[in-house]
C-alpha cells in the first residue's frame, strides 16, 4: 500500500507541477507584484470604476470620512439564492449523483453519508470553522475573532472585490459554510461501500478542521480591495493575507480549495483502505444511471451559485462567470461523449454526466479570469485528460477509487488550475489580474503566473495528502477505518442503518 500511495504522489506531483518546473529557477513573484495582485475573484475594471475612486494623496485631516459602504439589495438577493444552490448541489444532487453509481445495497448508505457530513460540519462551521478560514492570523490558519460568530450582526458587513462594495456577513458566512461542506462530501465517493460511518465522521471533523481550513485561509483569505490604497499600504494588506494567496494564486470558486483539496484526500483514503471485496471478480455496475443524471443535472444547476455566487455581487462580471460555467460545461460533457465513444464504441449516459462535472471542476478555479473561448476550449481538454486517468491510470496503478473522486476532482482541478495560468491572459480573452493599486488590469507574465499557480497546486496536494493519511491513520487505530467483509457483502444500508433504499 505505502509503494502505490508513494507512486501516486509522484504522479500527482509531475501532472500538477511537470510543465512548469521550468518556472521555478525564475523568482517566484507573482504576476503582478504580490502586494497589488488581485484577489482569487478578480472584480473587472468597469466595476471597480464604478465604486469610490480612492484619493491619489491623503485627505485634509479636516476632510469628513466617506460615508461607511451599505449593501445592494440586489448582491444581497442573490447572494441568499447562490447560498441555496450550492446546498442544493449537495443535499441531494451529490447524494444521488454519488448514490447511483453504487450498488443498490449501499445507496442509502451515500445519501446518509453526504447528508450528515452537510449537517456535522456546518455546526463546526459555525462554531470554529469561519473564524479559522477568515478571519486574521498567520499565512496558515486564522485567529478565533468569531469563534461562536461572535460579533457578527446583521449591520456587520465584509467586503466584495469591488472597491466600495460589500454584503451582509452572516450571508458571506452562510455561503462559504456550503462550500465547507460539500468539500469533504465529495471525498465520500473513493471509498464508497466499505468505510464505516462513524469512521467517516470522524474522519471528516479531523480532515475539516486541518485541512479545509487553512487550505481556504491560504486561497482565499486577504484584507479586501479599500485596503489597496497606495503601495506601502498595498505591501502591509498582502503580508496578512493567506500564504498561497501571497503568492499570487488564482482560484475563483475553488479548483484548490474544494477540488484537489478533496480529490488528494479521497485517493489517499482509497490507498489506506484498499479495494472493495469482490472488485474484478463480481459485478460494481451503477444500480441507477437515471439517479446519476439527475444528481449531475443538480449539481450543473447548482454549480451557478457556486461559481456565480463567488463573484459575491450580481454585477455584469458575473454574467461572464456564468457564461464559462455553462459552456465549459456542455464542451466538457460533448468532448468526453466523443472520447468514449471513439475508444469504447459506445456513448454512454454516465460518461456524458462524468464529463460534465468534469467540465464543472475544470472552470470552477478559472471562471472569473478567462473568456468564452478559453472556457470551451477548457471543457474540451479536461475530458479526454480525465478519461485517461478513470479508465486506464486507475487499472494500471491498481487502486480503488469506487467513484472516481481523484480521477475526475483532483486531476480536473489541477488541470483547471494550471490552465488558469494561462487563459487569463487579455490576449487570449483572458480577464487579466487586476492591479487595486493602479485600478487597471496589470501587465501579464505567463511564467510568473505559472509559477504562481504550481505553488498553489503543489501546497494542496502536499498539504491535504498528509493531512488525510495521518487522520485516516488516527482514525484506523482508534476506532478502525472499514466494515467487515460479512458486513460489506451484505450491505453498508442494512448493516450500518438498518434500513433499505427501496422496498421491491
Amino acid at each position: 500500500m505505502m509503494k502505490k500511495l508513494l507512486s501516486m504522489f509522484a504522479l500527482v506531483t509531475a501532472l500538477g507541477l511537470g510543465f512548469t518546473a521550468n518556472t521555478f529557477a525564475e523568482d517566484a513573484a507573482p504576476a503582478a507584484p504580490a502586494a497589488t495582485t488581485a484577489a482569487p475573484e478578480a472584480a473587472p475594471v468597469a466595476d471597480t470604476a464604478a465604486a469610490a475612486p480612492v484619493a491619489a494623496e491623503a485627505a485634509p485631516a479636516a476632510a469628513v470620512a466617506a460615508p461607511a459602504p451599505v449593501p445592494n439589495k440586489g448582491d444581497t438577493a442573490w447572494m441568499i439564492v447562490a447560498t441555496c444552490l450550492v446546498l442544493m448541489m449537495c443535499v441531494p444532487g451529490l447524494g444521488l449523483f454519488y448514490g447511483g453509481m453504487v450498488r443498490q445495497k449501499n445507496m442509502l448508505s451515500v445519501l446518509m453519508q453526504t447528508f450528515m457530513i452537510t449537517c456535522v460540519l456546518g455546526i463546526l462551521w459555525a462554531l470554529y470553522g469561519y473564524s479559522v478560514a477568515f478571519t486574521e492570523g498567520n499565512a496558515y490558519f486564522g485567529g478565533f475573532a468569531r469563534a461562536f460568530l461572535k460579533g457578527i450582526t446583521p449591520d456587520s458587513n465584509v467586503a466584495t472585490f469591488s472597491k466600495g462594495v460589500v454584503i451582509p456577513e452572516y450571508i458571506y458566512m452562510c455561503f462559504q459554510l456550503t462550500f465547507a461542506v460539500i468539500t469533504p462530501a465529495l471525498i465520500v465517493g473513493a471509498f464508497a461501500e466499505r468505510m464505516k460511518f462513524s469512521a467517516i465522521l470522524f474522519f471528516m471533523v479531523l480532515w475539516f478542521t486541518f485541512s479545509y481550513l487553512p487550505i481556504a485561509h491560504m486561497v482565499w483569505f486577504w484584507a479586501g480591495p479599500d485596503a489597496y490604497t497606495s503601495a506601502d499600504a498595498a505591501t502591509a494588506a498582502t503580508a496578512t493575507a493567506g500564504f498561497i494567496f501571497q503568492k499570487g494564486a488564482l482560484d475563483f470558486a475553488g479548483g484548490t480549495v474544494v477540488h484537489i483539496n478533496a480529490g488528494i484526500a479521497g485517493l489517499v483514503g482509497a490507498l489506506v483502505l484498499g479495494k472493495r471485496v469482490g472488485l474484478g471478480k463480481e459485478s460494481m455496475a451503477p444500480h441507477s444511471v437515471t439517479l446519476t443524471m439527475v444528481g449531475a443535472a443538480l449539481l450543473w444547476v447548482g454549480w451557478f451559485g457556486f461559481n456565480v455566487g463567488s463573484n459575491l455581487e450580481a454585477s455584469g462580471f458575473a454574467t461572464l462567470v456564468f457564461a464559462n460555467t455553462l459552456l465549459a460545461t456542455c464542451a466538457a460533457a460533448t468532448s468526453w461523449m466523443f472520447t468514449e465513444w471513439f475508444f469504447k464504441g459506445k456513448p454512454s449516459m454516465l460518461g456524458a454526466a462524468s464529463g460534465a462535472i468534469a467540465g464543472l471542476v475544470a472552470v470552477t478555479p478559472a471562471c472569473g479570469f478567462i473568456g468564452p473561448m478559453g472556457a470551451i476550449v477548457l471543457g474540451l481538454l479536461v475530458s479526454p485528460l480525465c478519461f485517461t486517468f478513470v479508465t486506464k491510470v486507475k487499472s494500471m496503478m491498481g487502486y480503488d477509487d469506487s467513484l472516481d473522486v481523484f480521477g475526475v476532482h483532483c486531476v480536473g482541478g489541477i488541470f483547471g488550475a494550471l490552465s488558469t495560468g494561462i487563459l487569463v491572459n487579455p490576449a487570449l480573452g483572458g480577464t487579466g489580474v487586476y492591479d487595486y493599486v493602479a485600478n487597471a488590469v496589470a501587465p501579464y507574465d505567463m511564467v510568473a503566473q505559472m509559477t504562481s499557480q504550481a505553488w498553489g497546486v503543489g501546497t494542496t496536494v502536499v498539504w491535504s495528502g498528509v493531512v488525510a493519511f495521518i487522520a485516516y491513520k488516527v482514525v484506523d487505530v482508534l476506532i478502525g477505518l472499514r466494515v467487515s467483509e460479512e458486513v460489506e457483502r451484505e450491505g453498508l444500508d442494512t448493516t450500518e442503518h438498518g434500513e433499505r433504499a427501496y422496498h421491491m
